[in-house]
């Protein structure tokens, strides 16, 4: 059983460490090719940061866990608001007054009920694929539309890098996003075989958590800094890119069945944590640390939830 955890623990710290390294070589890769830095931002850092989501959510499904790859997103997206925002604001209250991310909420809240609603067939085929690949390109379009002439800030760019160290990063990248997904879907599956519980409920729980670790890295260095916006918006952007592209994907390597408890269990508390966030995007509330301590306790309850 051990060796089974030391395959998830292993498998995450290889997929943190790998999509980082990815991120970096794609990002001053397209920089140095000369693509304009907002359509770096939406697309190759936005993709960059979803890979390892993306690559355990495939690995699932050609090793025949579907549930795993649709419990991982949809466990991800509840994290990230509960977990990701709550554990933040239990450090440094996130004073979010000045941010306006309503557009982002809009578009994540509409492909949040896109998504239910294709879930609502009772399967999810290729066909929902393309529907959602293509609510994806609409998406893009629209931010690209609308922040044209904005000042963008890429993260990864690390001017007059090497192509030695550009090739280095690209490679580490390619390599141990496979290697790091393999180690985790491996593992994980193990670990609900042996406990007897749903590869569906390992994915909402363990394999989420872990694949929300880099958010929740990046939005307690934004609490600390007091950079609400980059926070909200590194939630907002991650739960976006589970659902379309990550989805999307996955669903083109075979059909996910969709289960009656996720349906009533599972998809109503991620649509319910979604919309905590309103009064926070169109209102300016704050997140203090009591809303930290309450997103969080809910974060643990449903848990406990999910497990019994």
């Amino acid at each position: 059983m051990w060796l089974e955890f030391l395959m998830v623990a292993a498998g995450l710290v290889i997929l943190i460490f790998a999509g980082d390294a990815l991120v970096k070589g794609a990002v001053n890769l397209a920089l140095r090719l000369g693509i304009p830095a907002l359509v770096v931002s939406l697309t190759v850092v936005a993709f960059g940061t979803s890979a390892p989501e993306l690559l355990v959510s495939v690995q699932a499904m050609l090793g025949g866990a579907p549930g795993l790859a649709l419990g991982n997103v949809v466990g991800s997206n509840t994290a990230n608001v509960l977990l990701v925002l709550g554990i933040p604001a239990l450090i440094a209250a996130m004073r979010t007054g000045g941010c306006d991310v309503r557009r982002d909420y809009l578009l994540m809240m509409a492909a949040t009920v896109l998504f239910i609603a294709l879930c609502l067939t009772g399967t999810l085929r290729w066909w929902h694929g393309v529907i959602l690949l293509s609510a994806l390109a609409i998406t893009l379009v629209v931010t690209f539309r609308s922040s044209r002439g904005e000042d963008v800030q890429v993260e990864g760019v690390e001017p007059g890098l090497p192509g030695t160290r550009l090739a280095i990063y690209l490679g580490l990248g390619l390599v141990g996003l496979p290697l790091g997904a393999n180690l985790l879907v491996s593992g994980a599956t193990e670990i609900a075989r042996t406990f007897g519980v749903s590869e569906t409920v390992i994915g909402l729980t363990l394999v989420a958590v872990g694949t929300s670790l880099p958010e929740l890295a990046t939005t307690v260095m934004a609490a600390i800094r007091r950079h609400a916006d980059v926070a909200l918006g590194n939630v907002i952007g991650s739960n976006l890119f589970n659902l379309l592209a990550i989805m999307g994907i996955a669903v083109l390597f075979g059909p996910v069945p969709i289960n009656g408890t996720f349906l009533t269990v599972d998809l109503p508390v991620m649509l319910g944590a979604s919309l905590l966030l309103v009064p926070v995007v169109f209102f300016g509330r704050d997140i203090t640390r009591i809303g930290g301590a309450a997103l969080t306790t809910l974060y643990a309850a449903y848990l406990l939830v999910a497990l019994s």
